[in-house]
């Protein structure tokens, strides 16, 4: 995405009216994990708030084909299972590409 930075502060500035100043990519996640796990707002313990936000990566990263959707268990929460192979990439194109994939998932929702 050309001028990745630019879109990237575009649309931290649309969320933070509604969440709050001082949002960053692991927020992000966050905010998404919640979006897609469709309980509203809650209490999570630490475990619980890494498995929103790995409900948060494998949906922005089943755009990109790496993962497939395969269901919800029996409390409710989403399973996606790997499909592909992820790149192996360094931390700064890791995070490129996860703001990438947050950008492209904000544009179609409405959160």
């Amino acid at each position: 995405m050309e001028n990745l930075e630019y879109h990237w502060n575009e649309t931290i500035k649309k969320l933070e009216p509604v969440f709050g100043e001082d949002i960053d990519l692991q927020s992000a996640l966050f905010i998404i994990g919640i979006q897609e796990l469709g309980k509203g707002p809650q209490k999570f313990n630490k475990r619980q708030k890494l498995e929103v936000m790995h409900i948060a990566v494998c949906r922005l990263l089943s755009d990109y084909g790496f993962y497939q959707f395969k269901g919800y268990d029996e409390d409710n929460w989403p399973h996606y299972e790997r499909v592909e192979k992820l790149p192996n990439l360094n931390s700064s194109d890791q995070e490129k590409l996860m703001k990438e994939a947050v950008i492209n998932y904000l544009e179609k929702q409405a959160i």
